[in-house]
């Protein structure tokens, strides 16, 4: 385990504020401990007598404390100005989950059964409110009801959506669709927006009993399906830093073009190395480069990463700002990247011809694959050549004239390094290696900036390459930085949860597939599952179903090794311009080489769990931002092929119908159970099926159907399917032909209505001048 201590203080006063933090904490303790004896609440002024609280200064002190407590939801102040401990009243702290249908949840932050909170509860909540909450009673469907006591936290400041004028009253309808409530925008805070545009709106006023949130347009995104939209309105919607705060451009604007030779000082010198990188061809940031050669009967393999270390020190404008986005973020042909251009594309990108600052990872590898010895050093390096993906693999693939004259040299070294590929990944799947044969797509966009088509993208041998040799980096690291004792982030990914195999073993009965390992399987007894459905044709499927199986990933302090990749230990060395734990683990490297003590470095292990937690959570968040675009672009490129049919495959069975992924395309949709007609389904979640009552039809996971669009949403996200061989009612032929505008009108007025009915369960008509 990690030394544990405290980071050291950064500049500019900030010392005065740890004391400060430190007094709070202090403070809170105490008050705890005095109302804990006491038994009961306690007036302020009797609070204050019992802990001699007598000057205006310690008084003043105890508000801020007592204030703080409150905001945490760990104490309640009532009515007679008294405070007690919130658990000693059966109150619950937690976070409100909203449903589209106007009702939602409180998910309590100790855990345990989650609250059901109506929907006259949730006129004063918006989705992501932390709130204090008592049982107020069992309804008939056995759940426990939630009252409101107090809202601890507001999680909407900002809300993003479509302005709407209607009947005299202009109003925001967020785009997040847990947020059941419209926001109330007054006539002179419209920013002139336009009826249907995208808009990004400030709440003013909080929702309140009577009356919905009111707020103030602060941009106007843009029209309606307009080309790249999809991506402004991911961006805000879930809060992306995505411009560069001034003082970050300002460093930026002083870090130098190219590397100086003051600069290869303390470094070995790797230029004569023919290192290449090899990426994709739309790849601007190349931060990684690897070459290899023989060894005696073994190898020597060296994976060269860009010193990002070197340019970004801790606490700069320029680190704080990489630390808040965590990650750089990839939309269809966009990025916001963690650091601004001139280091991520210039300077730290390793780019062919030029000098770069590196940190060189060398590994010794036996006969046999394994890694025996490694060793790291800051290094200054020339890329021989920038290889893609597809250059590579017909390289391999025996089309060495795919490569230009230029690049002709490298390569024998390119046969080098898929020899040295071969050996290790034969020695990976010796031991137990989890390989899932996923489909990744992508978007091809046309000349007015809409989508195109969905293609698939075909990995070949020079992506698994680069990825072997980025898996040993990064072994060779978590072990490097465990040896030195020093404070990291490792990339773990915990074994499966009991009750998530014990359904995972259900569904793999019900297939004829048996899961090995008892309670505690290791990749290994995965990998023997993905043996037996090779050649089925529903093993895509079942694969997925072993992904969900398993739990996320996470950045952690603590290494609880990675189950998916079988490695006991792991961490994230290899792209330090998209991804700030691989900085911080370049600076661990740096501290451990310079030879200083691991108590000395920068950061402790409570930072670490801090900076874990936020990295995971900017991953989390950077992933939903991305799917959400890709899904509102799939939506867009649907509404042209309204009517048309394709085969598909079922991805999820539930109660209310069947989601299947159309062929060709690529596109979730989903069949709802109202459109499997002439008969009654019922839904069996052990089995993953709905079967109808009198024909005994099933659809279950992974079966093969061929289904029709009949409706899309992009508002919503949602492609509304039939089955293509079901009988159609009179009429629906002629619907499903519609052009897709007129289903975005009929879409319109159904969403009118409901907003109409929203507005009546809040009580009177909002005034428009509000």
């Amino acid at each position: 385990m990690s030394t544990r201590k405290k980071k050291k203080a950064p500049q500019q006063g900030s010392d005065g504020r740890r004391e400060t933090r430190s007094l709070s904490l202090e403070s809170q303790q105490r008050v705890l401990d005095y109302l804990r004896e006491a038994g009961k609440p306690r007036a302020i002024d009797r609070l204050a007598a019992d802990l001699e609280l007598d000057s205006d200064k310690q008084r003043q002190q105890l508000e801020q404390t007592l204030g703080e407590l409150v905001a945490q939801g760990i104490i309640l102040r009532n009515r007679r100005d008294q405070v007690g401990l919130a658990d000693k009243m059966d109150l619950i702290r937690g976070r409100i989950i909203g449903h589209p249908d106007g009702f939602g949840f409180l998910v309590p932050d100790q855990g345990g059964e989650d609250l059901y909170m109506s929907p006259r509860e949730m006129r004063t909540l918006l989705h992501g409110d932390r709130i204090l909450a008592s049982v107020a009673g069992i309804d008939r469907r056995g759940r426990r009801l939630g009252a409101l006591v107090e809202v601890l936290e507001r999680a909407n400041q900002k809300i993003v959506g479509r302005y709407f004028h209607e009947h005299g009253i202009g109003f925001v309808s967020p785009d997040n669709r847990r947020i059941n409530q419209d926001i109330l925008i007054p006539p002179e805070h419209t920013a002139d927006a336009d009826h249907g545009q995208f808009v990004v709106a400030e709440i003013t006023a909080q929702p309140e009993k009577k009356r919905q949130p009111l707020g103030k347009i602060v941009k106007v995104l843009g029209d309606h399906l307009a080309p790249g939209m999809a991506v402004e309105v991911a961006i805000h919607a879930f809060s992306l830093p995505h411009e560069w705060p001034a003082a970050v451009e300002r460093e930026a604007a002083k870090v130098p073009d190219k590397v100086s030779e003051q600069e290869y000082a303390g470094r070995e010198d790797l230029r004569a190395k023919p290192l290449v990188t090899i990426d994709g061809e739309d790849a601007r940031d190349f931060d990684d480069a690897v070459y290899c050669e023989r060894d005696g009967d073994g190898w020597r393999l060296w994976v060269c990463i860009a010193d990002v270390s070197h340019y970004v020190k801790p606490d700069s404008a320029l680190d704080n700002e990489a630390r808040q986005r965590g990650n750089s973020v990839y939309f269809p042909g966009q990025v916001i990247p963690m650091l601004p251009e001139v280091l991520s594309n210039e300077i730290c990108s390793l780019k062919p011809e030029v000098e770069r600052l590196c940190m060189a990872c060398e590994m010794q590898v036996d006969s046999r694959g394994e890694v025996t010895g490694k060793r790291f050093y800051p290094a200054v390096m020339r890329s021989a050549a920038r290889l893609t993906y597809s250059e590579v693999g017909s390289v391999l693939a025996g089309e060495p004239r795919s490569l230009p004259p230029a690049k002709q040299d490298v390569i024998p070294h390119l046969e080098n390094l898929y020899a040295l590929y071969q050996l290790m990944h034969a020695r990976r799947e010796h031991h137990g290696l989890l390989e899932f044969a996923s489909t990744e797509t992508k978007l091809v966009f046309n000349e007015d900036g809409h989508v195109d088509d969905v293609i698939v993208i075909e990995r070949n041998d020079a992506h698994r390459i680069i990825e072997e040799f980025m898996l040993a980096a990064n072994v060779a690291t978590g072990e490097f930085l465990t040896e030195q004792k020093i404070p990291t982030l490792y990339r773990v990914h915990d074994t499966p949860k009991e009750e998530k195999l014990e359904d995972l073993r259900k569904l793999l009965g019900e297939m004829g597939i048996t899961l090995g390992g008892g309670d505690n399987p290791d990749a290994s007894d995965y990998a023997r599952v993905i043996e037996q459905i090779q050649g089925r044709e529903n093993a895509h499927t079942i694969e997925t179903v072993l992904l969900r199986s398993m739990p996320m990933a996470v950045y952690s302090p603590e290494n609880l090794g990675h189950f998916g990749l079988n490695f006991p230990v792991y961490a994230h060395f290899t792209s330090p311009i998209r991804r700030y734990p691989d900085l911080l683990v370049h600076r661990g490297i740096r501290h451990a080489l310079a030879g200083k003590p691991a108590g000395d470095f920068d950061y402790g292990w409570d930072d670490m769990q801090t900076l874990g937690d936020h990295c995971s959570m900017t991953e989390r968040r950077a992933d939903e931002a991305t799917r959400d675009a890709i899904l509102r672009y799939k939506c867009e490129f649907m509404r042209d092929r309204i009517g048309e049919a394709f085969d598909a495959i079922i991805t999820g069975v539930t109660n209310f119908g069947i989601f299947v992924e159309m062929a060709d395309v690529y596109t979730e949709g989903l069949v709802h159970v109202t459109a499997l007609r002439n008969d009654y389904y019922h839904f069996d979640p052990v089995a993953h099926q709905l079967t109808g009552e009198r024909s005994g039809r099933t659809y279950r996971l992974a079966d093969r159907v061929r289904v029709r669009v009949m409706r899309v949403d992009v508002d919503e996200r949602k492609i509304d399917l039939e089955l293509a061989d079901s009988p159609q009612k009179e009429g629906d032929a002629g619907k499903a032909a519609k052009p897709a505008q007129n289903q975005d009108d009929k879409t319109e007025k159904k969403k009118k209505k409901r907003r109409r009915r929203k507005r009546k369960r809040t009580g009177k008509k909002p005034d428009a001048d509000a």
